[in-house]
């Protein structure tokens, strides 16, 4: 039993609730007496944040997509996922904002196109449109369309706009409908750029491209943004986990350390 090793507590959580399941709904009967379970405490960490130095000297060692997949999730705090599953019609140059489609809790939003990327980003959706056009040529040129839309929509799967703004280096079965389609590129090959030239850059915190987040959250809380924007750019249900961001940046500038205060003698 989960209570016998050692285990997290969402762990030992998941056990209890699958115990409760199968008691009420497959056995009918009442659950046993738990009294005696030592149930693991849960608590609170804070999420690592780079500094701004720290996030430039990272993206300075990185290039080519691997780099404006990174920028991408500082810059707008997308989640690994979402960056790689966005769509080249959820991309509003004019309006500067990406709109993030079935994010976390199936809930759409929209966050901030940083206009910096704007030059890169048009560079490389004009590779995918060149790429894009080519297959299309040769009959091919589709992308996987979420709940069943293909069938709604059929020819909107080949279309520019449903492409992945990030696609795989490779076409594979879609299953489906049995067409060869080209699926969004794997957060491995981002993974691996960033955790080699967070090395290089000799970041010493345990670091990842999900990091990147954490950061535009925290740095963002460090310019003066209200909690409730951030909360609303992030995605997050509650403001108590956007709260979290407080404990990260707080507010120092007119604290001394009293070892500062000393006098050296």
């Amino acid at each position: 039993m989960a209570s016998n090793r050692k285990v997290s507590a969402s762990t030992q959580s998941s056990a209890l609730n699958a115990i409760a399941f199968l008691y009420r709904f497959v056995l009918n009967e009442k659950m046993p007496d738990l009294d005696d379970l030592r149930r693991i405490k849960r608590y609170q960490t804070i999420p690592v944040v780079m500094s701004q130095n720290e996030v430039q000297s990272t993206l300075d060692l990185m290039s080519g997509t691997t780099r404006l997949m990174a920028e991408l999730i500082y810059g707008t705090g997308l989640r690994i996922n979402e960056c790689m599953t966005l769509r080249i019609k959820d991309i509003d140059f004019d309006l500067r904002s990406i709109t993030v489609r079935a994010a976390k809790g199936n809930k759409d939003r929209v966050t901030v196109l940083p206009e910096i990327l704007f030059p890169a980003l048009r560079n490389h959706l004009i590779k995918v449109a060149q790429l894009h056009k080519s297959e299309t040529l040769k009959g091919n040129g589709f992308a996987p369309m979420p709940n069943a839309l293909y069938r709604k929509y059929p020819a909107a799967s080949q279309s520019l706009s449903w492409q992945f703004v990030f696609p795989s280096s490779l076409v594979r079965p879609w299953r489906e409908t049995g067409k060869m389609a080209r699926w969004h590129a794997s957060p491995s090959t981002l993974r691996r750029a960033f955790k080699k030239a967070a090395t290089q850059a000799k970041i010493y915190k345990h670091v990842g491209p999900h990091t990147l987040r954490h950061s535009f959250a925290s740095h963002l809380l460090a310019a003066g943004t209200d909690i409730r924007t951030i909360q609303t750019l992030l995605g997050h249900k509650n403001i108590e986990t956007t709260m979290i961001y407080t404990h990260i940046s707080p507010d120092y500038k007119n604290v001394s350390s009293p070892l500062d205060l000393m006098r050296r003698k």
